[in-house]
């Protein structure tokens, strides 16, 4: 299966990397200076296992050779528009898109570009950054991939789908419910990047100061009534993954992608993750201070940046 790897960040870059290296017929579209890194350094990626350095193959724009059988879609929410121009060229009559991006505006936009049939939904759970070089860091032991079709109903493609991603060196599923885990993933990472964003800190601090297990209590108590209010209420199993997470991690340094964008600088996603779940909120007549202030705290450092 010829698999198109649409960026090559700490997400792509990741997925992608272990991939090429369990032998996956595996390219890269990225542009073109990214392209010309790789070309010199190889794909590095830094994770509690080991280095490895991968030689991996890149496409541009320019230069695609599509169409190809899976793209797995791994950008921010900012860079959406721009990457489904690059990738329509690699969209042949049965490719499958594999979106891992965050929140779930992007869903509607793929499958107005693209067409409901070609669109599963997907779900990546990985802490990981980029160094100065464009080397990937995973910072954590997680790396685990879900997928499927939106509908939760039978797909001739997905046992096809999930073969070309399983036996990399990280977890995947092929499944039903992916709707379900979007929704879920969408609960934790929003909440996960409120509290620090919000706070500027990492759990661990926000947890020993005074105050802090009551405010991310109260984050995860709005987060929670705002996706079931939606129609999406979250197994408890999930609710206590986020509260692990967020509620008693107090040893334990954690943030969020969020966060660490902000940290350094760099645009946040605010609106896909954040903002787009206030909206949720003020439709549904769902009372939530604390989601709504962090959304305006981010909105200003973006306009910060803007300026």
């Amino acid at each position: 299966m010829r698999i198109l790897i649409v960026g090559a960040g700490a997400t792509g870059g990741y997925f992608g990397g272990r991939l090429a290296e369990a032998g996956r017929d595996v390219t890269f579209l990225v542009r073109p200076a990214r392209a010309a890194a790789l070309a010199g350094r190889g794909l590095r990626i830094h994770s509690p296992a080991g280095e490895s350095v991968i030689p991996v193959r890149t496409v541009t724009a320019a230069t695609l050779d599509g169409p190809y059988d899976l793209i797995v879609l791994a950008v921010k929410s900012y860079g959406l528009p721009g990457a489904m121009a690059d990738l329509r060229p690699a969209v042949g009559p049965e490719t499958v898109i594999v979106p891992l991006l965050n929140g779930m505006r992007h869903i509607d936009a793929l499958t107005g570009a693209f067409g409901a049939a070609h669109v599963y939904g997907g779900v990546c759970m990985i802490a990981g950054t980029l160094t100065g070089e464009g080397d990937i860091v995973q910072l954590t032991g997680l790396h685990r991939l879900a997928f499927g079709p939106l509908d939760g109903g039978p797909e001739p493609r997905l046992a096809a789908v999930t073969d070309a991603l399983s036996g990399a060196g990280f977890d995947a599923e092929g499944t039903t419910t992916i709707t379900r885990q979007m929704w879920e993933k969408w609960l934790f990472l929003a909440s996960l990047g409120v509290v620090t964003t919000l706070m500027r800190s990492p759990v661990g601090e926000i947890l020993a100061a005074p105050g802090g297990p009551a405010f991310t209590e109260r984050v995860v108590a709005e987060a929670t009534a705002i996706v079931t209010a939606a129609g999406h209420p979250p197994r408890e199993s999930a609710l206590a993954f986020l509260r692990g997470s967020i509620t008693r991690a107090r040893d334990v340094p954690t943030t969020s992608s969020m966060y660490r964008d902000m940290q350094a600088g760099l645009p946040v996603e605010a609106d896909a993750i954040v903002g787009d779940l206030v909206a949720h909120a003020d439709r549904l007549g769902v009372d939530a201070p604390l989601y709504a202030a962090a959304y305006t705290n981010l909105s200003v450092y973006a306009r910060g940046r803007a300026g």
